[in-house]
């Protein structure tokens, strides 16, 4: 009987649950051979009613808070360019972020990349954590 409940209560849950379309982590790829060849990781997401000087100012602070260095803004291209160095090795790891306009509202590109003979964990829920803070 309680299981019944369960799972009565967990469908119902489900069901008042929004669906979101395209998640960040839906559009995540990445390419290379770890420690082996440079990865690229990237990942793109659209925000239908933001506008796309909206949209970059708060991806470029997002970007800020995650401790980049190096941070070039061309905010008239829309685009974002950054450097991290965390593997200890001197050589950086770059970020580029790419704010353009889609219909009304923005697409957000994200790609970083890594050398060959460096790892990133964690690269998808960061990347998204930087493209999901416009919609934020």
């Amino acid at each position: 009987m309680h299981t019944r409940i369960a799972c009565a209560l967990a469908l119902g849950l489900l069901s008042t649950t929004p669906a979101f379309a395209d998640g960040c982590s839906d559009h995540y790829e990445s390419s290379g051979v770890p420690l082996v060849t440079g990865i690229t990781y990237k990942t793109w997401m659209v925000f239908p009613s933001i506008n796309p000087n909206a949209a970059f100012d708060k991806v470029s602070r997002a970007v800020l808070a995650e401790g980049f260095v190096d941070v070039n803004v061309e905010k008239k291209l829309g685009t974002l360019t950054a450097q991290q160095e965390t593997s200890g090795s001197g050589r950086p790891q770059t970020l580029r972020v790419v704010v353009r306009k889609n219909g009304k509202g923005s697409r957000v590109d994200a790609v970083f990349i890594v050398q060959a003979g460096q790892v990133a964990p964690g690269v998808s829920k960061n990347l998204c954590r930087i493209v999901n803070a416009v919609g934020e």
